[in-house]
């Protein structure tokens, strides 16, 4: 088997046995190998001759021993990622920071999340756009009967905008969409959807298509908006808002039970509510969509036709 040396050794394990067992000087052993005789007492003086490990004996952090227990025990509970463990503690654990957390995880055999198996590749980044490119999509949910929820969410603000239909009617997806335009502060220069009923003719037999516009088609002529259309049988071309319909169900329809409709919509409000005004997202170097639509409103005032300071929530905003 190989032996493991220091990098800057001089002696193998060999030479260090010799050592402890030569009853020769130790100027005459430090000039036989070569060495400082500093080293040959360092051996002499050991029994063993492995390397010890280098570095302080004692690890030097702000972090105190329950605070470093708080976080390897939410870590291996949670399996969250650090930036998301570091958002999570970083308000009980006033001097974290995502470089001692790090450090912390490391010491304890925590840093690196076990791997599901079939994990997905590695996603490809989207394209640089301006704000003003939403991802619209319709998801279905069942109470005393079957529901439909509309979602948009701005592929680079990450604000969102949901609505409950009883039906995934073309007159239905109208009506979300002129509430989309009047919920963004900002111009919508594209929109991205499926090639459902409700948004295009386009899944129609050549024969069978009206000739006239799709209506959700003439609104967005009307908006000047540009309408595009997934590739179709690929609704993961739509991933953006397909990932955030299993958020939205993961905090509300798989985790609670409604008596009914309203209490739905009621919930599925407030959720909205706290993403866009409060959920630090790592996409937008930890800014939630609020303060990243605010931030962009001061470096380019002019791609917004509202003031969305308007939009603030809570008194004396």
């Amino acid at each position: 088997m190989g032996q493991i040396l220091h990098a800057r050794a001089k002696t193998t394990h060999g030479v260090r046995e010799e050592i402890q067992n030569s009853s020769q000087s130790i100027r005459k052993l430090a000039a036989k190998y070569n060495i400082n005789f500093k080293t040959v007492l360092k051996w002499k003086n050991r029994d063993e001759v492995e390397d010890k490990p280098m570095g302080a004996k004692k690890l030097n952090t702000v972090l105190t021993g329950i605070e470093e227990n708080i976080i390897c025990a939410f870590r291996k509970t949670t399996l969250l990622p650090l930036d998301d463990c570091y958002l999570a503690l970083r308000d009980q654990i006033p001097k974290l920071s995502r470089s001692n957390l790090h450090r912390c995880l490391k010491r304890h055999g925590l840093s690196v999340l076990p791997k599901e198996e079939n994990e997905a590749k590695e996603k490809k980044k989207f394209k640089d756009y301006e704000i003003g490119y939403l991802h619209i999509d319709i998801t279905q949910v069942s109470l005393e009967s079957k529901f439909y929820i509309f979602v948009a969410i701005d592929r680079i603000s990450k604000f969102v905008v949901v609505r409950i239909f009883e039906k995934q009617t073309m007159e239905n997806s109208i009506a979300f969409l002129q509430e989309v335009i009047e919920s963004f502060p900002y111009k919508i220069h594209t929109i991205l959807t499926d090639n459902g009923a409700q948004f295009t003719y386009k899944l129609l037999a050549k024969h069978l298509r009206p000739k006239a516009f799709h209506p959700f088609d003439l609104l967005c002529k009307k908006r000047a908006i540009r309408h595009r259309l997934t590739k179709f049988r690929h609704p993961w071309t739509n991933g953006q808002v397909e990932r955030f319909n299993k958020t939205l169900k993961d905090a509300t329809t798989k985790k609670y039970h409604y008596e009914n409709i309203e209490q739905l919509e009621k919930h599925l409000q407030e959720f909205v509510l706290a993403y866009n005004f409060a959920k630090r997202l790592k996409s937008l170097k930890f800014k939630n969509p609020f303060e990243f639509i605010i931030e962009k409103f001061e470096e380019r005032p002019g791609l917004f036709y509202k003031n969305p300071l308007h939009y603030s929530r809570g008194l004396n905003k």
